[in-house]
């Protein structure tokens, strides 16, 4: 069967539809750019590492893998209640969106709070930004994304609030906040893969 010009089939019609870019563009346009910066940080990264490799082996063994797996979960889990947030928004069931994102939100504060605590614990004992290379690469790329996290869990904050407020919830707004909070998560992957993983 032809198609002529402006005439699809009703399947193709329903998979158009379907297809849904999440926010708008300017949230994807700054999502892309920071992502750009992020990744030239890496790239300065991995050669500083590969300069000094031993060093960077050494350093690394001060980092505790079972903390970062533990984080890595958290902000995995964060991204599943975001994701399951906006799902329940489209589907017009508002309650359980606002409380699928509650508990993104407490996953996120719960990052926060280990991150805390493991800086705590390294400036304690010594380990700081010029202990080394390696530890000044760690603490700009955590620090960076610790702001990210934080500007994150603002974006949650308002979220929740639209969709507690009087008026219908804007679903496209919501998609904006949970795009950006999928790219935080997606980040921390990263960093927990070179600072903590690699060898």
């Amino acid at each position: 069967m032809m198609r002529g010009k402006g005439f699809s089939l009703p399947g193709e019609a329903q998979s158009a539809a379907k297809r849904h870019l999440p926010g708008d563009s300017a949230v994807w346009l700054f999502v892309i750019g920071d992502m750009v910066i992020f990744s030239c940080y890496f790239a300065a990264y991995m050669f500083d590492r590969g300069q000094n490799h031993a060093l960077f082996l050494q350093s690394q063994r001060h980092l505790s893998q079972n903390i970062g797996i533990i984080n890595t979960l958290i902000l995995l889990t964060s991204s599943l209640f975001v994701a399951l947030s906006i799902q329940a928004a489209r589907a017009g069931d508002f309650g359980v969106a606002s409380r699928l994102l509650a508990s993104g939100f407490a996953c996120g504060a719960g990052f926060v709070l280990i991150k805390s605590c493991e800086w705590f614990l390294k400036l304690s004992s010594g380990l700081t930004i010029s202990s080394s290379a390696f530890f000044m690469h760690y603490y700009m790329m955590t620090s960076l994304h610790f702001f990210h996290v934080l500007l994150g869990l603002v974006f949650l904050t308002l979220l929740r609030r639209e969709l507690r407020g009087k008026t219908a919830p804007r679903v496209q707004f919501l998609e904006v906040g949970a795009t950006f909070w999928h790219m935080v998560d997606f980040l921390w992957i990263i960093i927990f893969a070179l600072a903590y993983l690699m060898r």
